[in-house]
């Protein structure tokens, strides 16, 4: 096995050969949760909490889908495109982002955006992710739950070739191997703050909807010969089974990418799917708790449809014994947070 430096630079060297535009300003903070570790007290059996504040990124509210999107506009931009278009569910963040992005760099911005949750009130409807979109000029297409996103998204794409236009289509989440490129490089960016900060992270726990955060982060750390299982994520989208599954494959497409000679078996993909609910974007109990113990605790915003419940999830998992005493926990906070404001009446009082 190479020295730990030798895959830190062989991994550097082939991501510093992709194309990408800088849409994130260094690299995002580590936290310790020392209130919550107070707050749950005994119960944490001496397991130590941290958070990767990737919901702190400058542009468009920050989030997640900008490591993606880096990487995915690079690959636009290379193909010529003036016009980019995302599909969602209609609070997208990956849509919101997509939009603040396609801004910053002067491209237009098309979303095809589906009634993903049975949701129709105005909050939902209006406010949050959706309100942003519109502020960043972003062309909306109102498409039915029943509607296939990504096949008006291609439909709308031939015809804007057929006008003379570039038109780029983004995956569901930003979640393609070019994609995932944003947290491999995001595993680069631990394993460096863990040597800065003399910590070694036992486990790092995300929320897993399109599957390319888990995806491209194990891709990263199988590339600097770690075990993919550092990641655990939680289910808020699809099922466990199809969860891992696609995780599974895009793990591969993304190592491949990387010309990383590593295969990684399904079985050693830590997916978890207790905390989904009973669909997409459904309220939980157990959401709701982590999210306010998270505010009132830390000050800090989870979101309702990912990071409240990937966060629930690991807090039952301290509680159920799962990290050992004395291991240190990373969970990735990944952004969403204009996502609360069309949850309002489930958050009021």
């Amino acid at each position: 096995m190479r020295q730990e430096g030798e895959a830190v630079n062989s991994l550097q060297a082939v991501i510093a050969k992709m194309p990408r535009i800088e849409l994130i300003a260094g690299p995002t903070p580590i936290e310790r949760l020392h209130r919550i570790e107070e707050a749950l007290g005994n119960s944490l059996g001496g397991v130590r909490l941290f958070v990767k504040r990737d919901d702190v990124m400058g542009l468009g509210g920050g989030g997640s889908k900008l490591r993606k999107l880096e990487f995915l506009l690079g690959d636009a931009k290379t193909k010529e495109a003036d016009t980019v278009i995302a599909v969602g569910g209609r609070q997208s963040n990956h849509a919101r982002l997509t939009a603040a992005a396609a801004a910053r760099c002067g491209l237009k911005c098309e979303l095809m955006l589906t009634q993903a949750v049975p949701r129709y009130d105005t909050d939902y409807q209006q406010s949050g992710n959706v309100l942003l979109d519109n502020l960043f000029g972003a062309t909306i297409h109102d498409l039915p739950s029943s509607a296939n996103a990504w096949d008006h998204a291609n439909a709308r794409a031939i015809s804007l070739r057929a006008e003379g236009r570039g038109a780029y289509v983004t995956p569901t989440g930003g979640s393609s191997p070019i994609g995932c490129l944003g947290y491999a490089a995001c595993a680069l960016e631990i394993v460096e703050q863990s040597r800065a900060l003399g910590i070694q992270f036992d486990r790092i726990v995300i929320p897993n909807g399109s599957s390319g955060t888990h995806a491209g982060l194990a891709a990263g750390f199988v590339a600097l010969e770690q075990a993919p299982s550092l990641v655990r994520s939680f289910c808020v989208l699809a099922n466990e089974e199809d969860s891992r599954d696609t995780t599974a494959k895009l793990l591969g497409a993304t190592l491949q990418l990387l010309d990383v000679r590593a295969s990684v078996d399904a079985t050693e993909i830590d997916v978890i799917g207790s905390e989904r609910g009973s669909a997409y974007g459904a309220p939980t109990a157990s959401m709701m708790r982590s999210l306010r113990l998270m505010a009132r605790c830390e000050g800090l915003l989870l979101d309702p449809v990912y990071s409240g419940k990937a966060f629930a999830g690991l807090l039952a998992g301290i509680c159920n014994g799962d990290y050992a005493p004395g291991h240190n926990v990373l969970f990735i906070m990944t952004g969403g947070s204009p996502g609360l404001f069309a949850y309002r009446n489930e958050f009021a009082g």
